[in-house]
């Protein structure tokens, strides 16, 4: 079963169950992949699809961020937990110290010795880490570890 049919079978089950901010959660993640889709002219790979939750998670933090400036507290929950729905989407991740652990290892393996060779880490670092970690948590480890 593709992780695509996953959504819409947890989909039908929220519906099922009544549980309305999933359900619309899962609604809106299954367009965003439908969308996506259309426009490729063909169905998406699981990996696709991970990219695709990546980025609504991502839009979902920032707007957490922003609703938090605004004192909106109840809003900024809302997406919290949203967040939360679709994380479970996505394979594990990594934690700050794997990232750490593994950027030091990638770090020594390049000879990489300054904040000159972020972009060559960077470059190096992100196919192992793709679909487990924030891109911009990997940079700003790869910054401490070279700075």
């Amino acid at each position: 079963m593709s992780l695509r049919d996953d959504l819409t079978k947890d989909m039908f089950a929220a519906q099922k169950g009544g549980d309305k901010l999933r359900l619309s959660t899962l609604r809106l993640l299954l367009s965003a992949v439908k969308y996506k889709e259309v426009d490729l002219k063909r169905l998406l790979t699981a990996e696709e699809v991970q990219q695709v939750v990546s980025t609504l998670i991502r839009q979902r933090q920032d707007s957490v961020e922003q609703f938090t400036k605004g004192n909106r507290m109840d809003l900024a929950e809302r997406e919290g937990k949203e967040i939360e729905i679709l994380k479970a989407y996505l394979p594990a991740q990594f934690t700050l110290d794997e990232l750490r652990v593994l950027i030091k290892k990638a770090a020594a393996d390049l000879g990489a010795s300054g904040s000159k060779d972020v972009g060559k880490l960077m470059k190096a670092i992100m196919p192992q880490v793709k679909g487990k970690a924030d891109g911009k948590a990997v940079n700003d480890i790869a910054k401490e570890v070279l700075g």
